[in-house]
């Protein structure tokens, strides 16, 4: 039934190409997060009112992340081909996909976790700084804590949007499903595995949406 409903569908290489766009999500997202955290950190601490209060940091930190958002993510990874071959050693396949992933992911979470850090009552922050807590005392005992579920929820919206970059990375040979809908779907008109790998993609989405409202949900103290 599946192979005459989908004659040009390979099931070895979907899942091959499957697995590529898991790789690809999974590790692209991890240094999103890290990065990501620390560019919001920054623009929330050197910002008007912030307990590292510095117009210089943070003027040179918002522009980095603006320049990166307004560069599509198609010019961007043509953009770092130079630094990805430097950084990977090829320009090609998953792992190569990576850099761009990473470097156009970040400043986007990063103005999500601004957000997230400027709802943190001051009260509480307030009150933190008139028992002498320290300042690391103050990001990770309570900025953190106390935003940690609009993170998360900033961080499904991120991992979302890195899972249709890892799509249009396929279109330059990444891999993935992007790639393979492309290459093995649309250039042959294979339109039924371009169908396969759409829904595929949109399985992955509907996963990571349900892990983040999940994790959202179950630390959220309010």
């Amino acid at each position: 039934m599946f192979e005459q409903l989908f004659p040009n569908v390979q099931i070895d290489d979907m899942i091959t190409a499957t697995n590529e766009t898991l790789f690809m999500t999974f590790f692209s997202v991890l240094g999103t997060f890290i990065f990501g955290l620390l560019l919001g950190l920054l623009l929330y601490l050197t910002g008007p009112g912030g307990i590292w209060q510095n117009k210089v940091a943070n003027w040179i930190t918002a522009a980095f992340v603006n320049v990166f958002r307004a560069i599509p993510f198609i010019i961007l990874i043509l953009l770092l081909f130079p630094f990805t071959d430097f950084l990977v050693g090829t320009i090609r396949g998953p792992s190569a996909a990576l850099p761009a992933l990473i470097i156009g992911g970040a400043p986007f979470y990063a103005r999500l976790v601004e957000i997230a850090l400027k709802e943190v009552d001051k009260g509480v922050i307030e009150a933190a700084k008139a028992m002498g807590a320290k300042y690391r005392t103050i990001i990770f005992k309570v900025l953190l804590p106390e935003s940690t579920p609009a993170l998360i929820s900033g961080l499904t919206v991120t991992a979302i949007a890195l899972i249709s970059y890892t799509a249009v990375a396929g279109v330059i040979g990444a891999g993935g499903l992007g790639d393979f809908a492309y290459f093995y779907g649309f250039q042959r008109n294979s339109f039924d595995v371009v169908f396969v790998c759409t829904v595929l993609i949109v399985i992955i989405v509907f996963i990571f949406q349900f892990i983040g409202d999940f994790a959202s949900r179950k630390l959220d103290k309010r």
